[in-house]
């Protein structure tokens, strides 16, 4: 007869993860590439393109128009644009916390892009105009639109950061932990409760001819 453990919905199971030095250079990579990539667009931008002369590409799907924004989507909060840098730096703690226990891949991939995101437009708001903890953003990314009427324009950190952060959310929903661990859900386990992958415990009737030398023998109902 044989028996299984049972698990809980909601048990951590071991997976394997990468070590915590190469999760962090992962980490500090993606940042970094992204950071440039952020850094490289904008300059190009503000040699290149106009306020006034919207590139069109795509069939008008998409316009690349350089504006100097001091607030967030929609110019909201332009009146407060020394609270952004303030929020950055609070963000950045928040994933220096998560990565002490970073062993995951896709967690690493996802708070490098959280953090590229964040440090693109802190650059901005600490080095540009009109002055330190009071810059303005450059942006040049708009949708269907050449001036933002139907979505915020916007530039390559705000695309890091909304991707890092969705897919934190979808590695939230799937139980994946930035550990490298992930938690399994009821669906995980057999129609009678009991985790699928958990390891069996073999339990032998006495006189069980089957029963090995160190097998235990007990009583069976």
């Amino acid at each position: 007869m044989t028996a299984v453990r049972p698990a809980g919905p909601d048990t951590a199971t071991p997976k394997a993860g990468v070590g915590r030095r190469r999760a962090i250079t992962i980490l500090v990579a993606t940042a970094v590439l992204v950071l440039l990539a952020d850094l490289g667009t904008k300059q190009w931008a503000l040699s290149t393109l106009t306020p006034s002369e919207p590139v069109r590409l795509f069939g008008g799907a998409v316009y690349l128009t350089l504006i100097r924004n001091s607030g967030a989507a929609f110019g909201l909060g332009s009146d407060y644009t020394w609270v952004f840098p303030l929020v950055t730096l609070a963000v950045v703690g928040w994933i220096s916390w998560m990565a002490t226990r970073l062993r995951s891949l896709p967690w690493a991939i996802s708070l490098g892009l959280v953090l590229a995101g964040a440090l693109g437009n802190f650059t901005d708001r600490i080095f540009r105009a009109p002055g330190p903890f009071l810059g303005h953003v450059v942006d040049m990314v708009s949708l269907f639109d050449p001036y933002g009427q139907t979505w915020p324009i916007f530039n390559l950190a705000d695309s890091a950061l909304v991707s890092g952060v969705i897919l934190a959310i979808l590695l939230e929903l799937t139980g994946r932990q930035r550990d490298g661990t992930r938690v399994r859900s009821g669906s995980d386990r057999a129609p009678d409760g009991t985790d699928r992958d958990a390891p069996t415990e073999t339990r032998t009737a006495p006189g069980d001819p089957d029963a090995g030398p160190g097998s235990r023998d007990r009583e069976v109902s």
